[in-house]
This record gives structure tokens, sequence and C-alpha cells, in this order.
């Protein structure tokens, strides 16, 4: 309650309430702390609770992960455990550093406890991420994930290649790697979801590491089925559902008109499909592929019903920028 009360509506009132702008300063904020050993370990005590498992092959400290797009090029790692996190995913990272698209590209829709955004896999790049990584003090306590994505610049029949040079740069520093398909915000990206391009894809990443496959809610269950068939042909680890949705359901009335914004949407009105589609991967495969579900998690029922559906773990993005560390902590102190 204090996060929300107190801190939240300071940090939404950063950077004349533009939303990057906010993040921008938090995380620069949260990269000073990183190299405050003491205030970690204080933060630590805090929020952090332990409640391990192990999924494909992995040992995670308890299950509940940060999403991929906070911290995109690795800024602020040693933080986010001391924030509860039992792992964490850097990225969406591309071959090339990209500035992403135009601002602004983040927004808030308060009321709906949901966030749009476009920002188009800015980042510095995989080679500038695996210079970081090689110089950041490690271990870093927790498994660490890195998320693949298409450079823009890339054409279609060129992306193996692309992620392959991503993966190859930074196959020394990810425990699991994500292979983003699913993103709305870069053209074309979400063909890569088909059977003959996840197919080659995969023949060229599937490996040393663990590589999981991140889907869009978007797609029909006859999709996702094919989808899974490559994926248990190609020895996939795990899939990740979902991404932020196309759809503009379950909105309250005053976000209507800002929903309009392009771009991908997460929050409270994912919920219902995120659980969905974790729950018919789940079936379709037997529980074959573990299940990494994100999307629409604000409250530790949230949780629960996204484990009763099948998830062998949990991503955190939305729901952490509306509840902050508290929630990863009354989630992991229920598990």
């Amino acid at each position: 309650m204090i996060f929300e009360k107190v801190v939240r509506p300071r940090l939404f009132s950063l950077a004349g309430g533009d939303a990057e702008g906010a993040h921008e300063w938090t995380l620069a904020r949260l990269a000073a702390v990183s190299r405050q050993p003491a205030v970690l370990a204080a933060l630590r005590a805090a929020y952090f609770r332990p409640a391990p498992r192990t999924v494909f092959g992995v040992r995670f400290p308890n299950p509940v992960g940060l999403a991929a797009g906070m911290d995109k090029n690795g800024l602020a790692l040693p933080a986010w455990p001391a924030l509860g996190f039992g792992f964490v995913e850097v990225g969406t990272v591309t071959a090339h550093a990209q500035p992403g698209n135009p601002r602004p590209r983040l927004f808030r829709l308060r009321d709906s406890e949901a966030v749009i955004n476009r920002m188009g896999f800015n980042n510095a790049g995989a080679a500038a991420l695996a210079g970081r990584l090689a110089a950041s003090p490690r271990p870093l306590g927790v498994p660490l994930g890195i998320s693949l994505g298409k450079s823009k610049v890339t054409p279609l029949d060129e992306a193996v290649e692309d992620y392959l040079a991503s993966y190859r740069a930074l196959k020394d520093h990810g425990d699991y790697f994500a292979v983003n398909v699913s993103s709305p915000n870069t053209p074309g990206l979400r063909s890569l979801q088909d059977r003959s391009h996840l197919d080659a894809l995969l023949a060229a990443l599937v490996g040393e590491k663990p590589v999981l496959v991140k889907i869009a809610p978007d797609l029909t269950e006859p999709a996702v089925a094919e989808l899974l068939e490559v994926c248990l042909d190609r020895g996939a680890a795990g899939l990740i559902a979902t991404n932020t949705t196309l759809a503009r359901d379950g909105l309250a009335p005053a976000d209507r008109e800002r929903a309009a914004e392009a771009g991908g949407l997460s929050g409270r009105p994912l919920t219902a499909r995120a659980r969905e589609m974790v729950a018919f991967v789940h079936r379709e495969t037997g529980g074959r592929l573990p299940v990494i579900g994100v999307g629409g998690i604000l409250h530790p029922d949230d949780a629960t019903r996204m484990f009763d559906a099948g998830a062998a773990l949990l991503q955190l993005y939305t729901g952490f920028i509306y509840r902050g560390p508290s929630l990863t902590r009354a989630i992991t102190t229920r598990t």
C-alpha cells in the first residue's frame, strides 16, 4: 500500500507524466543502487523470499521473474534479485543496435491498470550487452535469461542469421534464451511464428542452452497447436506465454481514447487471455513444454491461477509497474 499510495504517484509524475521518462529515471537509480552492497542486502532482506524449483534443467531460487523489456541493456542487474525476483530476463536485444520507434511510445492506461508500448526493440545491440555482461560482477545469484529479437533493418529471409548472430555473441552469458517472434512493434516479426520460419529458426538456435519461444496472445488455437509441434520437434525447452496484445478488450471507459495509440497492450486486460494461453499449451503438450506465464499478473491471486493453469514459472512487467516489489514478495510468500 505504501508503494501504491506514496511511491507510485511520485513515479508516475516524473518527466511531466511521460512513462518512458519515468522508466529511464527509475532505471538509472536502480543502476546506482546496484553498486551499493549494503542497500542491496537491505532490499533483499525485505523483498526476496525463497521458493526454489528446477525447470528445463535450470535451478530457480523462486519462480517469479522479471520480464524482458524492463532492463533491456542489463543496466541494473543486481537490483532485481534484491527486489524479490528469482530470475531476470534482459532484452529484447538485436544483432544491430537500434533506436526503436519515435517517442512517445510508452503509455499508461491507469484506470485499466494497463500499458501500451510500441518501443520497437530499442537497445544497444548484442555486442554491447555481451560486453556489459562480461564486465558485470558474477554470479548474479539468479538465472539470467536473454530475449533475442530480429533487427528492424534485417529482411525476414535473413532473420535466422540475425538471431544467430545475437545468440553467438551472448551464449556464454545467458542461462536460457527467449526467441521473441511475437512483438507487434517490428514489421513482419509475428510471421516468424509460422511453421516454416520457426522451424528454421529453432533448427539454428536449439543446442547448448535452453531455448524458449515467446508467443503472441492473438494467435488462434490451431496456430498455437502448429507452433507447439515445431517446438517439440526441434527440442525447444519451453514457451513464454504471452507477449502483448493488439486487442483492446476489457478497458475502462476513461482509457478508451488513449487506447487508440498503436502498440501492444499489457496489464489487467490481458489477465484472462494469458492464462487461457498457458492452459492451452499445458494441455496440448501434456506438460512436455514448461511454460513461463506472463500477462496481467497484478495480484497474488492472479499468480495462483496462472500456476493452476499449468505455468512452471511467472514473469512480471506491468504488474511490477503498478504494484512494485511488494507484489513479488506476496507471490513468493504464498508459493
